[in-house]
């Protein structure tokens, strides 16, 4: 059984209905400071370093353990969007996003001990239609405080499929994990049958 270094719903059912065995045990991390490191790098290796940086906080106290870290971040327009703090936030984020192309970076890791065993980032492409303020004051009544909790202010398994016109990608990717990748190296670890 793997531990998922997350909190994550949406990553916990990926795993879930692909019948891997994981427990949760979400990482104690400051990002920031991780990425104070990571000037000049981009978005996708930006969410490679947290994700092996996830996984390597939960492995130290999980000697022996293979854990499973995993990060997304969005890029939109050359900016990059965190987690919205609140409310208001999010409604700026829609705003901005409204008729653009969402870059969706989702990375994930396997670390046992010290040792990242495999790493790999994914790259997914939202083209968000035009909204109109009335669709993201609604949008907000019905999805906030859940999508406070999601990159890019949506759940692409509920309402947030509306804010699309396309989508270019994995459909893991935008759950937020690269998931066949994972388990192609879980299948080489032997974590799983192949």
């Amino acid at each position: 059984m793997i531990i998922l270094a997350s909190k994550s719903a949406s990553r916990r059912a990926m795993l879930d209905a692909a019948g891997v065995a994981h427990e949760g045990i979400p990482a104690v991390l400051d990002e920031r400071a991780v990425e104070a490191g990571l000037q000049g790098c981009l978005p996708g290796e930006i969410a490679e370093a947290l994700s092996v940086a996830k996984a390597q906080a939960v492995a130290r106290a999980n000697p022996g353990r293979l854990v499973l870290g995993s990060d997304s971040l969005v890029t939109c327009g050359g900016r990059r969007f965190d987690k919205p703090a609140s409310r208001a936030q999010a409604e700026e984020h829609l705003r901005y996003f409204s008729g653009k192309v969402m870059d969706l970076h989702s990375a994930a890791a396997l670390v046992r001990g010290d040792a990242c065993e495999w790493s790999a980032s994914s790259l997914a492409q939202l083209h968000v239609r035009e909204l109109s303020g009335a669709f993201i004051e609604s949008y907000l009544d019905a999805e906030w405080p859940e999508v406070g909790h999601c990159v890019g202010v949506f759940r692409i398994e509920g309402l947030g499929v509306q804010l699309f016109s396309g989508i270019e990608g994995d459909h893991f990717t935008v759950l937020g994990m690269p998931l066949l990748g994972v388990l192609g190296a879980l299948r080489e670890l032997g974590e799983l049958p192949s």
